[in-house]
């Protein structure tokens, strides 16, 4: 599993910069506010993330690309939950593993492999298997919502 420590903050930054986002990482005795699952989770208000060192990079690209992915009324809300449908959420798993190529010192390999780690399910039993195999429905409703475009790039916007 790769940790927040473990990358240069500033790639991270100039990633999440892109959709508005901010970082503010916190010291290690300090619970993560609005994190859904806890710490070292990440959590999220509006467009500040919350972070640790400890806090898992596939977290933070996952509470991004939910950010990304909500409805522009919600991520003006300040609600833990993302309040998201199944293809959103197929949507925001999809999405991260493409944002991890971006990040310095991170890919889209180590993504599946943090992702199957942190317990992540798919029907064909991996990240990578669903990637490739069976994300057909996630790819169509990602360029419905100008997120990634026909050669499956992201756009850099956020869903209206």
């Amino acid at each position: 599993m790769v940790y927040y420590k473990d990358l240069k903050a500033d790639s991270i930054n100039a990633v999440l910069k892109r959709y508005g986002l901010e970082i503010n990482c916190l010291n290690f005795d300090r619970e993560i506010p609005h994190s859904f699952w806890g710490a070292p989770e990440a959590g999220r208000l509006k467009n500040t993330l919350f972070v640790r060192g400890d806090t898992p990079i596939h977290s933070i690209l996952h509470e991004s690309s939910h950010y990304v992915c909500m409805p522009k009324d919600q991520r003006e809300n300040d609600e833990v939950d993302a309040q998201g449908t199944a293809a959103e959420e197929n949507a925001t798993c999809y999405l991260q593993i493409l944002l991890a190529d971006y990040i310095q010192g991170y890919c889209r390999q180590q993504a599946f492999n943090d992702m199957d780690l942190w317990g992540y399910s798919f029907r064909l039993g991996s990240a990578f298997n669903w990637f490739t195999d069976d994300a057909e429905e996630v790819k169509y409703w990602l360029k419905q919502h100008d997120i990634i475009n026909a050669q499956r790039e992201i756009t850099w916007n956020l869903r209206i």
